[in-house]
């Protein structure tokens, strides 16, 4: 009864253990007894039921046929092991055990296929639930997956080296930190000791040597000297002065200022912490005990404090401080990183066993590193206010040579409205250059550049210089009373060449005098000096011609006289020299009848006839009273050929006097003209607008001109200022602002004529300008030969990552003078100009080798007259741009106002060193414009009427060209 009791109460224990551990009930087949009794289970008591058992919400199937439990063995084992355990209890422990050791294999096996079979159904779940994607897709994400976790080892890497590297860093600093105050403490340990014994070693005198010291006892503790009043005063200051120091570093501290700091706050809130006076205030204060503020500078705030506190702001945010990533910034940022080093350096030395006072070593280092930063900072901020600082003194000398122009060549009233408007725009400019160039630099530079603009301007010669002395004993005649006869008395006084030496005033004479003079038509001359009152004839265009024509002459002379024909030549030449010296005065003046007596053609050729005739008499006369025709201003080539016709020589040199004797003559001839047409200007010039008036109406009439250039050039500019206007308002909004004026309208013709590419056709020059045609086509050579080597010199910047606005003058004015006879006369023209800007900027090898590819296609573009080169395209357009706003400036303070910005315009367009240049062909473009419009006015306002008439653009009249002419 016992036995069976425990056996069953031993299944039922291993039942209720295997459904706690597993959860899994036994099956049936499990528990097998021989007879009923043992395969009843009993109840146990609830007690022990509630102990033992769980309830369990779910219940599992019993296990697949397959199983260990169902096989024959395992169902014989427990036959076996029930009929061994009924005959032998003493078993039982072993038996349940190798139960429960099956039991758990077998649950261990349950739970992992149970396992399995929760990852696959999870697979499966996340599969059926995931959308399915193509295979690039999938490997695109693949690839950015594998991409992400290689950037985030790559990542970990770096970020594990640099942690890495500063913590090496961090421990050697404050291993050396550590050694140098284990340095300190020493060293400050031996002065001490050190000061401890030579106090001691003065306090007590030197005692006698004995064989042994005196007693401790008899020793007396040494009495402390007293101290006087200048010593006590002097340690008093002392302290004080090491107080005061403390305060000032503790306050500089107090700030925080440091470059990470500076670092980590916004630029604009850093910018306004260290304009606070309290900054500045302590700055100064620290500056002055590292001795780093200058004599001049006490005040707080003031530029050195300014500069030391810039070094922060440069380090701590160099892209909003620094425009450019250059050399120089880069030196910058280094001096003002050497200087921050430093200067913290020596700041963490200040202790009290120092008194708070820097050593002389580490001092001097500071000192050094600030002279080396300010001096960085002074370069690196002068190269940014050279550039702005050249543009405006170019600026204010712009203004004077507009008022030098002007001042004697307008009315009062006008004249005072250019005085005020340039006094007002040259006091703004002077403040400004003080401002960034310093008060003496300033006055400095503008005195230079004006004194170099007014002596590269023509100079005006005074009366006496031009005068021929002849004409100061001359008699007073009538004055001249209009244009016609002053211009004739002026062409009296033409060169005369006879090309028949024995009739030197025939037909054939006057025909070629007419042929090479040198004086102008009357048109020319008033139209000259209608634009230039110091209009003067120039004898360079026909002086080749007069000497060659003069060296034909005394050739065929030289030949007459071996072919025995002296006389007849001897009279014929000096008939030529008397009719030309008495063109140079007023007859029944006493030099008149001189020559006229002395150099009578029938007593020369009695003389010759006679023999008598002497070249020495003839020539010692002619240099005897040369000097008494001339003006003092040719007095040393006068003087020069006199003495050289009292030499004696033989026939050859006697030939070659008179050669140069006609030449002087020819040229006393040109000045006495010239004195003719100065006393003559003043009426000349206000005769001038209804001369050219008249002249032109004349040629009208007779059909000698018409007005079809005129009318198309008109038209022309007439469209373009219309596009432009269309263009800026596309309403077409009534204001008369808005519209194009007639003078509007002239200046876009005029600037479009002379701004051009040359050459100057025919087709495009109007009638009413055909007397300005050298003039314009001058201009336009001047513009394309601006363009051209603005061009080459902003190509040559930015290859050196140079400021555009920079002036290289003396490069420019070198290329100017050596295109000026040519872009491409021979092949070594570009070499020429590359070699010059070498020898001035150093480049590398690539980019001279750019520069001069860049340069030779530019030359070819502008020997051929067409810019194709986007670069020239933009500048030339720019150029027009800038001249054609002065000169439509219809009042003199618009003028003024478009001449003070014009040099910054240049500046910015990148042709800052053609101020001058552009400067000239304005005012020659505004005289042409004045002179024009007074004399041909009427004709333009005749042509503008019969445009608005067809129509406001020009629409009827561009497809009917013959309707002008029709209205006429």
């Amino acid at each position: 009864m016992n036995g069976s009791f425990s056996d069953s109460e031993a299944d039922l224990v291993a039942s209720v253990q295997l459904q706690a551990n597993d959860d899994i009930p036994e099956e049936p087949e499990m528990v097998l007894s021989d007879d009923a009794e043992s395969s009843q289970v009993f109840a146990p008591p609830p007690r022990i039921a509630a102990r033992f058992y769980r309830p369990s919400n779910s219940r599992r199937k019993s296990s697949a046929a397959s199983s260990r439990r169902n096989s024959i063995s395992s169902t014989h084992s427990h036959q076996s092991n029930r009929s061994y355990r009924n005959s032998c209890q003493s078993n039982h422990v072993a038996q349940h055990l190798r139960r429960a050791s099956i039991l758990e294999s077998r649950k261990a096996r349950l739970a992992d296929r149970a396992a399995h079979a929760e990852q696959v159904r999870l697979r499966a779940a996340l599969a059926k639930a995931t959308p399915r994607s193509s295979n690039s897709e999938e490997k695109a994400l693949a690839a950015q997956q594998a991409r992400e976790r290689h950037l985030a080892q790559v990542a970990a890497a770096c970020a594990e080296e640099v942690r890495r590297a500063k913590k090496v860093a961090e421990e050697m600093k404050e291993r050396k930190a550590a050694e140098e105050r284990r340095y300190r403490l020493e060293m400050e340990e031996k002065l001490a000791d050190a000061e401890r014994r030579r106090l001691e070693y003065k306090r007590n005198a030197r005692r006698p040597r004995t064989a042994s010291s005196p007693p401790t006892d008899t020793k007396k503790p040494a009495l402390r000297p007293a101290v006087s009043s200048d010593v006590a005063a002097k340690r008093i200051q002392a302290a004080w002065r090491a107080r005061s120091r403390k305060c000032v570093v503790d306050a500089w501290l107090e700030l925080g200022l440091s470059i990470d700091k500076v670092h980590d706050t916004s630029f604009d809130d850093i910018t306004t912490l260290l304009g606070d006076e309290k900054v500045l205030a302590t700055t100064e204060k620290i500056m002055s005990l590292f001795q780093l503020l200058p004599e001049g500078d006490a005040t707080p705030g003031g530029a050195a404090v300014r500069k030391f506190l810039s070094a922060y702001l440069i380090l701590g945010h160099p892209a909003h401080v620094l425009s450019r990533d250059g050399d120089q910034e880069q030196d910058l940022i280094t001096k003002a990183k050497d200087l921050i080093i430093s200067f913290e350096s020596a700041l963490s030395k200040l202790t009290t066993f120092n008194y708070y006072t820097p050593s002389p070593t580490r001092l001097e280092t500071v000192l050094l590193a600030h002279g080396a930063f300010v001096t960085a900072f002074n370069d690196w901020k002068a190269r940014d206010s050279s550039a702005l600082v050249e543009t405006m003194v170019a600026s204010f000398v712009n203004l004077d040579a507009i008022w030098q122009s002007v001042k004697d060549e307008t009315s009062d009233e006008v004249a005072t409205d250019y005085k005020n408007g340039i006094r007002d725009n040259q006091a703004i400019l002077l403040s400004k250059i003080k401002k960034l160039a310093g008060q003496d630099r300033a006055f400095t530079l503008i005195r230079k550049a004006i004194r170099e603009s007014r002596k590269a301007r023509p100079k005006k010669r005074p009366a006496g210089d031009v005068r021929p002395r002849v004409a100061i004993d001359s008699r007073p005649g009538s004055p001249i009373s209009d244009e016609n006869s002053a211009v004739q008395t002026a062409a009296a006084s033409q060169v005369s060449s006879p090309h028949d030496p024995a009739s030197a005033e025939g037909h054939q004479a006057n025909s070629l005098s007419k042929v090479f003079t040198v004086v102008p038509g009357n048109r020319i001359l008033v139209h000259e000096l209608s634009i230039d009152k110091e209009y003067r004839i120039d004898a360079s265009p026909t002086a080749d011609l007069r000497d060659a024509l003069n060296r034909e002459v005394c050739d065929s002379m030289l030949k007459g006289f071996e072919n025995r024909e002296g006389a007849v030549w001897t009279v014929a030449m000096a008939e030529n020299i008397r009719a030309k010296l008495l063109r140079l005065l007023k007859p029944g003046n006493s030099m008149h009848t001189l020559i006229t007596d002395t150099l009578d053609p029938e007593l020369i050729n009695r003389q010759c006839s006679q023999g008598m005739f002497s070249y020495e008499k003839f020539f010692s006369f002619i240099a005897n009273i040369l000097p008494k025709l001339c003006a003092p201003f040719r007095d040393s080539e006068v003087k020069a050929l006199a003495d050289e016709l009292q030499e004696e020589g033989l026939l050859p040199e006697m030939i070659e006097k008179l050669f140069k004797l006609l030449h002087v003559i020819d040229l006393l001839s040109l000045d006495y003209s010239n004195f003719l047409l100065m006393n003559a200007a003043p009426t000349l010039i206000k005769e001038a607008p209804g001369y050219e008036q008249r002249m032109f109406a004349q040629d009208l009439e007779s059909g000698t001109i018409t007005l079809e250039r005129t009318r198309r050039w008109w038209r022309s500019a007439a469209v373009n200022m219309h596009t432009e206007a269309d263009r800026r308002d596309p309403w077409n909004d009534p204001n008369p602002v808005n519209r194009p004026t007639p003078q509007k309208i002239y200046a876009r013709g005029l600037v479009d004529l002379a701004i051009a590419t040359p050459p100057l056709r025919d087709s495009e020059l109007p009638e009413t300008l055909e007397l300005d045609r050298d003039r314009i086509s001058r201009i336009r050579t001047d513009a394309l030969r601006i363009t051209i080597i603005g061009g080459i010199l902003l190509t040559a910047k930015n290859l050196l990552k140079r400021d555009v606005r920079s002036q290289w003058k003396h490069e420019a004015n070198r290329m100017w003078e050596t295109l000026k006879d040519g872009y491409l006369k021979d092949s070594a023209t570009p070499s020429k100009i590359s070699s010059l800007l070498e020898s001035s900027h150093a480049m590398p090898p690539t980019s001279r080798a750019q520069l001069a590819s860049t340069i030779t296609r530019l030359l070819t573009q502008a020997e051929a007259g067409r810019l194709s080169d986007p670069v020239l395209k933009v500048l030339f357009q720019r150029l027009k741009t800038l001249i054609f706003n002065r000169v439509s400036a219809s009042s003199s303070g618009e003028r003024v106002r478009a001449a003070s910005t014009a040099t910054e315009g240049l500046a910015t367009t990148g042709l800052p060193e053609f101020v001058s240049q552009v400067g000239d062909i304005v005012e020659q473009l505004g005289k042409v414009s004045d002179v024009d419009r007074r004399a041909h006015g009427s004709w333009y306002e005749q042509i503008a009427e019969e445009m608005e008439m067809l129509g406001t653009g020009g629409e009827e009249l561009t497809r009917s060209p013959s309707a002008g002419s029709s209205a006429e």
